[in-house]
């Protein structure tokens, strides 16, 4: 069995009277598509925050490749190669493809001209170009601002920028949400992509048919605990809405 490159160990966040997790397990191994799934409430959202820096659990232990970690916030995430598309996608919508690409993390040119503020920008419309491409993320205008594109391509450029840049784990949260069939299977198809590179996804989504179609092993949480892990080609959805309402028992060791 692969080690986990990334874990989650009895993680508990409360905020104020209420318990968004209370012991919450979690684990994804190199090159897997682990889906994350619960009824709206279980805490998934809560999970990915902490395991993306951009929250801080009460309790418990965050692993990265086997050695405990401790993120202050996501800028830590990053420097370990690990990269989260959120619903909202953080896309700026005024500017292109290309910008988004490299906001916060601009090529700037070298001595003089880079502290004036003057960036490579062949240089960086060079490189992000191909890194679609090698994602196979059909981006059709590379110059228009985002904003007035479709669901489906700010959602692939979301996508494909995260994984420009994540070398180690990429969670996706909803990546097909308010998408058409097509825009859908352009979506799930880079997910495979991304795989294919060696990265660990982390893939969160309400739809079951989605879930066994691209995933591996599939973690469902209920009440903020991970009560069950299953083999995504031996279950189906009646298991995995079991698992989430309590009608099955967990099985936490697939």
């Amino acid at each position: 069995m692969t080690t986990p490159i990334y874990e989650a160990r009895d993680i508990v966040r409360t905020y104020g009277s209420v318990r968004a997790l209370e012991g919450a397990n979690f684990d994804v191994r190199p090159g897997e598509i682990s889906a994350l799934i619960g009824d709206n409430g279980a805490g998934k959202s809560t999970l990915v925050r902490i395991l993306s820096g951009a929250d801080q659990a009460n309790s418990g232990q965050i692993l990265f490749n086997g050695e405990p970690i401790n993120l202050d916030n996501p800028t830590d995430a990053r420097r370990r190669g690990i990269e989260t598309v959120f619903q909202d996608l953080a896309l700026a919508n005024h500017l292109n493809p290309i910008q988004n690409m490299y906001l916060g993390r601009e090529m700037m040119k070298s001595g003089f001209l880079g502290t004036l503020g003057f960036m490579q920008r062949t240089e960086m419309r060079n490189q992000g170009r191909a890194a679609f491409s090698a994602l196979g993320a059909t981006v059709r205008d590379f110059s228009g601002p985002v904003g007035g594109m479709s669901g489906g391509q700010r959602q692939a450029i979301a996508v494909a920028r995260a994984a420009a840049w994540a070398s180690e784990v990429i969670f996706l949260d909803e990546p097909t949400a308010a998408l058409g069939v097509v825009q859908t299977k352009g979506v799930m198809d880079l997910i495979r992509r991304i795989r294919d590179k060696g990265i660990a996804v982390v893939l969160i989504s309400h739809s079951m048919p989605h879930v066994l179609d691209v995933a591996d092993r599939v973690h469902v949480l209920r009440h903020g605990k991970r009560v069950a892990v299953m083999d995504a080609k031996k279950t189906n959805v009646e298991e995995l809405v079991g698992a989430m309402t309590g009608a099955l028992d967990g099985r936490e060791a697939a």
